[in-house]
């Protein structure tokens, strides 16, 4: 994967005073690896929250990816990231702060033979060709269901009043409820974006498609990340993303 992968990844604090996001990515010679995850929490219980599981999954990259096939691929990766969970809980050792961190997550994982995508919360793992955005993973969250019901427009999920309210998270005292999905592999020229929700929620899904077009790439990435810190008016949340296309 590595020569068949371009990818850049960028974060921004905005206008907060800790950046609670974090991303990591493994990419090797037959597989690649994505992740970002929003930490909730106050005391910095969710900077270590994210920071904690984005460390944990990379560090069990190599050991799940030998077992992961066509047929058992989703079940592989429900059990990567309940380890991944369990590696958490070590490393807050005792932590009093621990049962009130949690994080979102939205994972990315490429091989040959298929795309698995796992999220929790409203981080987003988008997939996008030059033409259109193919899909993207539906939040766990109170404005997703208002947009599920036909309530709202996708716009007005970023903008809404409970836009952070979410109904699912990951937290080192329950089992992650995560939802996992297996696609046929990246086609070459298509992108895909995972992102916290202080990148989406200021970015109209059709000013997405600048991202996928021929030629397009960090300077594009940045500039978009740029504009939703200045829609935000100042009250940006922390803004991460990750953005990989195959060649």
């Amino acid at each position: 994967m590595q020569k068949e992968l371009e990818f850049y990844q960028l974060t921004s604090i905005g206008n907060r005073e800790v950046n609670q996001d974090c991303m990591a990515h493994r990419v090797c010679a037959d597989y690649a690896v994505f992740v970002v995850a929003d930490g909730l929490g106050g005391h910095y219980s969710g900077e270590k929250a994210s920071q904690f599981f984005c460390r944990s999954l990379i560090a069990l990259a190599e050991k799940y990816h030998g077992h992961i096939s066509s047929v058992k691929a989703e079940a592989v990766m429900a059990a990567w990231i309940a380890e991944t969970v369990r590696n958490m809980s070590e490393l807050f050792a005792g932590d009093p702060f621990a049962n009130d961190a949690h994080t979102t997550c939205a994972i990315l994982y490429l091989d040959q033979e298929r795309a698995i995508v796992a999220h929790c919360g409203d981080s987003r793992v988008y997939r996008i060709n030059p033409e259109q955005v193919l899909w993207r993973t539906k939040d766990h969250s109170v404005p997703q269901q208002l947009f599920n019901e036909g309530k709202i427009s996708e716009w007005e999920m970023g903008v809404h009043p409970d836009q952070h309210k979410l109904t699912r998270s990951i937290n080192v005292l329950s089992t992650p409820a995560v939802d996992i999905a297996s696609f046929p592999p990246m086609r070459s020229g298509e992108t895909f974006v995972l992102c916290s929700d202080g990148f989406w929620e200021f970015v109209k899904e059709q000013e997405l498609l600048a991202l996928s077009q021929e030629g397009s790439g960090k300077p594009e990435l940045q500039k978009m990340a740029k504009m939703a810190v200045l829609r935000a008016q100042g009250k940006s949340d922390n803004v991460t993303v990750q953005w990989v296309r195959r060649r």
